[in-house]
Order: C-alpha cells, then sequence, then structure tokens
C-alpha cells in the first residue's frame, strides 16, 4: 500500500510518500513544500496545490493523511492554516482519494511514545523507523510520522483517525 502523508503549512508544508509491503514500512519520497515571505498567499496556495497534487501523480497513493489541526491562540493563524490545509486538500480530492487525519498527540505518541514529544525527537525517531541516511527536515519529518502513524493503526478501524468525509 502507497500513501501520501501531509503536513500543512502556507511556508512550508511537508509531504511524504510511503509505502508499506510485507510489514516494512519505507520512505519513497518526502520533502517540503517551501513558500518565500514575499509572496502572496495566494501564490501559495497554488504552490502547495500543484506539488501535492504532482506528487500524487507520480506515485499514485491510495489514501492521504493529514495532520490533524493544531490548537492556535491566532484566529488570523487559523485560518492561514486552514487555506494552506485546503490547498492541499483539494489536491488530494480532485484524485478521489480517501482522506484521513490524526492528532498532532496521537501523532507524537505513535511515533516517539509521549503526545508531548518535541519536534527533534520526532525527526530523530522517523530517522529511525525508516533507516534513513539523515534525519528530514521537521516538516517533512512531521509528514513521514504522520505516514507512520496511519499504517501502525488497524486497517480494519482507524483508531485515533477522523475519515475526512465523515466529520
Amino acid at each position: 500500500m502507497i500513501i501520501i502523508a501531509i503536513d500543512p503549512s502556507l511556508r512550508s508544508t511537508g509531504f511524504a510518500v510511503l509505502e508499506k509491503t510485507g510489514g516494512k514500512i519505507r520512505a519513497l519520497d518526502y520533502g517540503i513544500v517551501k513558500n518565500r515571505a514575499s509572496l502572496r498567499q495566494s501564490a501559495c496556495l497554488v504552490a502547495i496545490r500543484e506539488r501535492i497534487a504532482a506528487v500524487i501523480a507520480s506515485h499514485a497513493p491510495e489514501c492521504a493523511v493529514f495532520e490533524g489541526v493544531i490548537f492556535v491562540q491566532s484566529h488570523r493563524t487559523a485560518i492561514t492554516l486552514g487555506a494552506a490545509r485546503g490547498a492541499a486538500l483539494v489536491a488530494a480530492a480532485e484524485k478521489g482519494l480517501p482522506i484521513y487525519e490524526y492528532a498532532p498527540r496521537r501523532v507524537k505518541q505513535s511515533v516517539v511514545g509521549r503526545g508531548a514529544a518535541q519536534k527533534n525527537q520526532v525527526a530523530f525517531m522517523v530517522r529511525v523507523l525508516l533507516g534513513l541516511a539523515a534525519t528530514p527536515e521537521a516538516d517533512a519529518a512531521d509528514a513521514l510520522a504522520v505516514g507512520i502513524t496511519h499504517f501502525q493503526t488497524a486497517d480494519s478501524v482507524r483508531v485515533g483517525a477522523a475519515k475526512f468525509d465523515e466529520i
């Protein structure tokens, strides 16, 4: 099974394509959609949608997995994060992919063993679990962690996952 996992953000959207065969999970592709601070928000959203759509077209995943929205104190930040998330969701929805979501705390707990783990701990454990040569950048590591969480969750009942169309 091949999946695409996404950690949305306007300036630095992490993505990962993972495959699970015979109980082993491996990373096929991962990276970050980086948008310069000088780029208008609307251009960032287009870039996110286009890059995620290209990754989906290249790897033909069976589903898309997103890190859920975190609590933010600023409504402006929440709206911006929601817009970035929406751009990535559209890319997945256009291909008819089932979409799943995992809470950030659940992802950290799944990969590190603690729901309050720091970003560097998540990145380190992702490197170890996937046998990567180098520790991935934080946003890519977060996407990889979301994908690992999806695979570690029972297939019949996705405990801790919300299917997007059922929200």
